[in-house]
């Protein structure tokens, strides 16, 4: 009984970490690290796959997720899987990100959402969070948080993604 109990606990953390869905992107104008106006929307069509991270500078998990993601994303790009990394840091900590862009040389799009704009649009409270958008700026994909591994978990499911 207690196996069970625990496979089904399992299952709906599992679930609830990694969900699939069928919604729009929504169009969002964010600033990318030179300070110019960025519709994040428009960018989906030039890509197979478009993977979004959120993150901040003071977010560990976040750090540790992107650079977990920086070895894969060379392959990720020949397949035609881009990734943007969104950060939330508010105004005071803007002057932050770019310097820790350099200093981990994530060559990820970088932009910014100082106003927590999108985090009410898509309606999520904590970082890191990931979606996965299609070519037609349709969330396919979304997961909260980040343990080591994660982003393998990741890379399968942008290959199966691919596959279809």
């Amino acid at each position: 009984m207690k196996n069970i109990i625990l496979f089904c606990l399992i299952s709906f953390v599992v679930g609830a970490a990694f969900k699939p869905v069928e919604k729009k992107f929504p169009s969002i104008q964010l600033k990318n690290l030179d300070g110019k106006s960025v519709d994040i929307s428009k960018t989906f069509s030039n890509n197979k796959l478009t993977v979004i991270s959120y993150w901040a500078t003071w977010c560990s998990p976040c750090k540790k997720e992107l650079d977990a993601i920086k070895p894969l994303y060379q392959n990720w790009k020949k397949d035609g899987i881009e990734v943007i990394a969104i950060s939330i840091d508010n105004v005071q900590q803007i002057n932050k990100i770019k310097p820790m862009v350099k200093q981990k040389s994530w060559e990820y799009t970088v932009l910014s959402d100082v106003n927590s704009e999108s985090l009410r649009v898509l309606n999520f409270q904590t970082v890191p969070q990931t979606f996965v958008v299609d070519s037609k700026g349709m969330i396919v994909y979304t997961h909260s948080g980040y343990t080591p591994g994660e982003e393998k978990d990741l890379e399968k499911k942008l290959q199966s993604l691919l596959a279809k």
